[in-house]
Protein backbone atom coordinates (compact mmCIF):
# COMPACT_ATOMS: atom_id res chain seq x y z
CA UNK A 1 0.00 0.00 0.00
CA UNK A 2 1.42 3.40 -0.97
CA UNK A 3 2.32 5.94 1.64
CA UNK A 4 -0.07 8.38 -0.10
CA UNK A 5 -3.05 5.97 0.18
CA UNK A 6 -2.20 5.14 3.78
CA UNK A 7 -2.07 8.84 4.62
CA UNK A 8 -5.49 9.45 3.02
CA UNK A 9 -7.13 6.73 5.11
CA UNK A 10 -5.50 8.12 8.23
CA UNK A 11 -6.89 11.60 7.43
CA UNK A 12 -10.42 10.24 6.85
CA UNK A 13 -10.51 8.42 10.19
CA UNK A 14 -9.06 11.46 11.94
CA UNK A 15 -12.16 13.46 10.91
CA UNK A 16 -14.67 10.88 12.23
CA UNK A 17 -16.22 11.61 15.64
CA UNK A 18 -15.62 8.38 17.53
CA UNK A 19 -16.95 9.69 20.84
CA UNK A 20 -20.02 7.94 22.27
CA UNK A 21 -23.39 9.40 21.17
CA UNK A 22 -25.19 11.90 23.39
CA UNK A 23 -27.46 10.33 25.95
CA UNK A 24 -31.12 11.40 25.80
CA UNK A 25 -32.01 14.26 28.13
CA UNK A 26 -33.57 12.91 31.33
CA UNK A 27 -36.48 15.10 32.49
CA UNK A 28 -38.81 15.23 35.49
CA UNK A 29 -41.85 17.50 35.61
CA UNK A 30 -43.33 19.04 38.75
CA UNK A 31 -46.57 20.36 37.21
CA UNK A 32 -49.21 19.02 34.79
CA UNK A 33 -48.85 21.82 32.24
CA UNK A 34 -45.08 21.33 32.14
CA UNK A 35 -45.66 17.63 31.49
CA UNK A 36 -47.85 18.59 28.54
CA UNK A 37 -45.20 20.95 27.22
CA UNK A 38 -42.66 18.13 27.18
CA UNK A 39 -44.97 15.96 25.10
CA UNK A 40 -45.79 18.90 22.82
CA UNK A 41 -42.07 19.27 22.09
CA UNK A 42 -41.80 15.58 21.22
CA UNK A 43 -39.83 14.71 24.33
CA UNK A 44 -42.30 12.39 26.02
CA UNK A 45 -39.85 9.49 25.95
CA UNK A 46 -37.41 11.61 27.95
CA UNK A 47 -39.74 11.94 30.94
CA UNK A 48 -38.75 9.89 33.98
CA UNK A 49 -41.45 11.06 36.38
CA UNK A 50 -44.19 13.67 36.67
CA UNK A 51 -46.48 15.41 39.14
CA UNK A 52 -49.93 14.36 40.26
CA UNK A 53 -52.72 15.27 37.80
CA UNK A 54 -50.37 14.85 34.84
CA UNK A 55 -53.08 13.08 32.89
CA UNK A 56 -52.55 14.32 29.34
CA UNK A 57 -51.61 12.82 27.01
CA UNK A 58 -52.62 9.29 28.00
CA UNK A 59 -48.99 8.14 28.19
CA UNK A 60 -48.34 10.57 31.06
CA UNK A 61 -50.66 8.57 33.33
CA UNK A 62 -48.22 5.65 33.38
CA UNK A 63 -45.25 7.61 34.73
CA UNK A 64 -44.16 7.65 38.40
CA UNK A 65 -45.39 10.57 40.55
CA UNK A 66 -42.77 12.69 42.29
CA UNK A 67 -44.78 15.79 43.26
CA UNK A 68 -48.23 16.64 44.62
CA UNK A 69 -49.97 19.45 46.52
CA UNK A 70 -47.84 18.68 49.56
CA UNK A 71 -44.61 19.25 47.66
CA UNK A 72 -41.92 17.52 45.63
CA UNK A 73 -40.35 14.22 46.65
CA UNK A 74 -36.78 15.50 46.76
CA UNK A 75 -35.24 12.09 47.60
CA UNK A 76 -37.02 10.39 44.70
CA UNK A 77 -35.93 13.12 42.29
CA UNK A 78 -32.29 12.82 43.36
CA UNK A 79 -32.44 9.05 42.89
CA UNK A 80 -33.58 9.55 39.29
CA UNK A 81 -30.58 11.83 38.55
CA UNK A 82 -32.44 13.97 36.01
CA UNK A 83 -30.63 16.30 33.64
CA UNK A 84 -33.51 18.76 33.84
CA UNK A 85 -36.20 19.47 36.44
CA UNK A 86 -39.22 21.47 35.26
CA UNK A 87 -40.74 23.57 38.05
CA UNK A 88 -43.74 25.88 38.25
CA UNK A 89 -42.83 29.16 39.91
CA UNK A 90 -46.10 30.05 41.62
CA UNK A 91 -47.37 26.51 41.91
CA UNK A 92 -44.57 24.41 43.37
CA UNK A 93 -43.27 25.24 46.82
CA UNK A 94 -40.47 27.84 46.64
CA UNK A 95 -38.44 25.91 49.20
CA UNK A 96 -38.58 22.78 47.02
CA UNK A 97 -37.39 24.66 43.97
CA UNK A 98 -34.62 26.29 45.98
CA UNK A 99 -33.50 22.99 47.48
CA UNK A 100 -33.36 21.25 44.11
CA UNK A 101 -31.23 24.08 42.73
CA UNK A 102 -28.99 24.03 45.80
CA UNK A 103 -28.40 20.31 45.25
CA UNK A 104 -26.91 21.14 41.87
CA UNK A 105 -29.83 20.03 39.70
CA UNK A 106 -30.63 21.97 36.54
CA UNK A 107 -34.02 23.54 37.32
CA UNK A 108 -36.16 25.26 34.69
CA UNK A 109 -38.47 27.68 36.51
CA UNK A 110 -41.56 28.69 34.58
CA UNK A 111 -43.84 31.50 35.70
CA UNK A 112 -47.13 32.27 33.94
CA UNK A 113 -49.06 35.45 34.71
CA UNK A 114 -50.58 36.15 31.30
CA UNK A 115 -51.97 33.92 28.56
CA UNK A 116 -49.23 34.96 26.15
CA UNK A 117 -46.62 33.75 28.63
CA UNK A 118 -47.51 30.20 27.59
CA UNK A 119 -45.95 30.82 24.19
CA UNK A 120 -42.86 32.67 25.42
CA UNK A 121 -42.14 30.14 28.16
CA UNK A 122 -42.52 27.24 25.72
CA UNK A 123 -39.95 28.89 23.47
CA UNK A 124 -37.61 29.21 26.44
CA UNK A 125 -38.00 25.51 27.19
CA UNK A 126 -37.42 24.70 23.51
CA UNK A 127 -34.11 26.55 23.60
CA UNK A 128 -33.04 24.62 26.67
CA UNK A 129 -33.98 21.22 25.20
CA UNK A 130 -32.76 21.90 21.64
CA UNK A 131 -36.29 21.72 20.24
CA UNK A 132 -36.39 25.35 19.16
CA UNK A 133 -37.97 24.69 15.76
CA UNK A 134 -40.93 22.82 17.25
CA UNK A 135 -41.34 25.29 20.11
CA UNK A 136 -41.29 28.30 17.78
CA UNK A 137 -43.86 26.75 15.45
CA UNK A 138 -46.24 25.79 18.27
CA UNK A 139 -45.87 29.16 19.97
CA UNK A 140 -46.49 31.10 16.78
CA UNK A 141 -49.63 29.10 16.09
CA UNK A 142 -50.86 29.64 19.66
CA UNK A 143 -50.37 33.42 19.50
CA UNK A 144 -51.92 33.62 16.04
CA UNK A 145 -55.07 31.87 17.21
CA UNK A 146 -55.18 33.96 20.38
CA UNK A 147 -54.95 37.14 18.32
CA UNK A 148 -57.82 35.92 16.13
CA UNK A 149 -60.02 35.35 19.17
CA UNK A 150 -59.23 38.76 20.64
CA UNK A 151 -60.09 40.43 17.35
CA UNK A 152 -63.25 38.42 16.80
CA UNK A 153 -64.73 39.01 20.26
CA UNK A 154 -63.50 42.52 21.01
CA UNK A 155 -66.32 44.82 22.15
CA UNK A 156 -66.55 48.29 23.73
CA UNK A 157 -68.29 46.99 26.85
CA UNK A 158 -67.60 43.63 28.48
CA UNK A 159 -70.50 41.26 29.19
CA UNK A 160 -70.78 40.08 32.79
CA UNK A 161 -70.88 36.31 33.36
CA UNK A 162 -70.91 34.15 36.45
CA UNK A 163 -67.96 31.75 36.41
CA UNK A 164 -67.92 29.14 39.15
CA UNK A 165 -66.23 25.83 39.97
CA UNK A 166 -68.48 24.40 42.69
CA UNK A 167 -71.64 25.27 44.57
CA UNK A 168 -70.96 24.21 48.16
CA UNK A 169 -69.78 26.79 48.94
CA UNK A 170 -70.61 28.87 45.87
CA UNK A 171 -67.23 30.16 44.72
CA UNK A 172 -66.48 32.48 41.83
CA UNK A 173 -63.60 34.61 40.55
CA UNK A 174 -62.41 38.18 41.00
CA UNK A 175 -60.92 40.53 38.40
CA UNK A 176 -57.34 39.30 38.79
CA UNK A 177 -58.06 35.57 38.65
CA UNK A 178 -56.66 33.53 35.76
CA UNK A 179 -60.14 32.59 34.49
CA UNK A 180 -61.14 36.25 34.22
CA UNK A 181 -58.21 36.81 31.87
CA UNK A 182 -59.70 34.10 29.70
CA UNK A 183 -63.13 35.75 29.88
CA UNK A 184 -61.62 39.04 28.75
CA UNK A 185 -60.45 37.40 25.52
CA UNK A 186 -64.12 36.53 24.91
CA UNK A 187 -65.34 40.07 25.48
CA UNK A 188 -66.61 39.22 28.95
CA UNK A 189 -65.69 39.61 32.61
CA UNK A 190 -66.58 38.08 35.93
CA UNK A 191 -69.89 39.13 37.45
CA UNK A 192 -67.90 40.05 40.57
CA UNK A 193 -65.42 42.33 38.80
CA UNK A 194 -65.36 44.53 41.91
CA UNK A 195 -64.21 41.76 44.27
CA UNK A 196 -61.08 42.61 46.30
CA UNK A 197 -60.08 38.92 46.34
CA UNK A 198 -59.38 36.50 43.51
CA UNK A 199 -61.76 33.74 44.58
CA UNK A 200 -64.68 35.17 46.57
CA UNK A 201 -67.44 33.11 48.15
CA UNK A 202 -70.87 34.46 47.18
CA UNK A 203 -74.53 33.64 47.66
CA UNK A 204 -77.18 32.74 45.12
CA UNK A 205 -78.92 35.98 46.09
CA UNK A 206 -75.79 37.91 45.07
CA UNK A 207 -75.87 36.25 41.66
CA UNK A 208 -79.59 36.88 41.16
CA UNK A 209 -79.26 40.55 42.05
CA UNK A 210 -76.51 41.06 39.45
CA UNK A 211 -78.17 39.10 36.61
CA UNK A 212 -75.29 37.60 34.56
CA UNK A 213 -75.59 37.06 30.83
CA UNK A 214 -74.31 33.49 31.14
CA UNK A 215 -73.55 30.95 33.88
CA UNK A 216 -70.20 29.24 33.24
CA UNK A 217 -69.54 26.08 35.23
CA UNK A 218 -65.92 24.95 35.27
CA UNK A 219 -67.06 21.46 36.12
CA UNK A 220 -67.23 17.85 34.99
CA UNK A 221 -70.72 17.44 36.42
CA UNK A 222 -73.56 16.57 34.07
CA UNK A 223 -75.73 19.29 32.56
CA UNK A 224 -78.66 17.83 34.50
CA UNK A 225 -76.84 18.14 37.83
CA UNK A 226 -75.79 21.71 37.09
CA UNK A 227 -79.30 22.70 36.02
CA UNK A 228 -80.81 21.18 39.16
CA UNK A 229 -78.91 23.62 41.39
CA UNK A 230 -80.31 26.67 39.56
CA UNK A 231 -83.80 25.31 38.91
CA UNK A 232 -85.43 26.79 42.06
CA UNK A 233 -84.29 30.25 40.93
CA UNK A 234 -85.23 30.10 37.26
CA UNK A 235 -88.16 32.45 37.76
CA UNK A 236 -85.61 35.21 38.41
CA UNK A 237 -82.58 33.97 36.46
CA UNK A 238 -82.72 33.13 32.76
CA UNK A 239 -78.99 32.97 31.98
CA UNK A 240 -78.05 29.76 30.13
CA UNK A 241 -75.50 27.35 31.60
CA UNK A 242 -72.37 26.47 29.66
CA UNK A 243 -69.59 24.21 30.86
CA UNK A 244 -65.84 24.29 30.42
CA UNK A 245 -63.29 21.65 31.30
CA UNK A 246 -61.53 22.77 34.50
CA UNK A 247 -58.55 20.54 33.71
CA UNK A 248 -57.94 22.73 30.66
CA UNK A 249 -59.04 26.22 31.69
CA UNK A 250 -56.92 26.07 34.84
CA UNK A 251 -53.86 24.61 33.10
CA UNK A 252 -51.26 26.51 31.07
CA UNK A 253 -51.17 24.08 28.16
CA UNK A 254 -51.50 24.53 24.41
CA UNK A 255 -54.91 22.81 24.65
CA UNK A 256 -56.20 25.96 26.30
CA UNK A 257 -56.76 27.72 22.99
CA UNK A 258 -59.38 25.19 21.82
CA UNK A 259 -61.28 25.36 25.13
CA UNK A 260 -61.06 29.13 25.05
CA UNK A 261 -62.52 29.26 21.54
CA UNK A 262 -65.41 27.05 22.62
CA UNK A 263 -66.09 29.26 25.63
CA UNK A 264 -65.99 32.44 23.56
CA UNK A 265 -68.44 31.01 21.03
CA UNK A 266 -70.78 29.89 23.83
CA UNK A 267 -70.76 33.32 25.47
CA UNK A 268 -71.31 34.99 22.10
CA UNK A 269 -73.66 32.66 20.14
Amino acid sequence: MSLFFTGCIRDVFANIDTSSPKKPLKIVSLAPHLTEWVYSLGLGDNLLAVSDYSDFPEAAKTLPRIADYQGADIAAIITLSPDLVLAWDGGNKPQDIQKLSALGLNVFKSRITDIRDIASELIRLGELTQTQKTANALSSQFIERLDELETQFAKPELDTVFYYSWTSPLMTIGPNAWANKLLNICGAQTLFYDSPVDYPQVSVKDVLSRQPKVLIAASKSSQEALAKFWQPHRQFLHAPIITVNPDVTSRFSLRLIDELKMMCNSINP
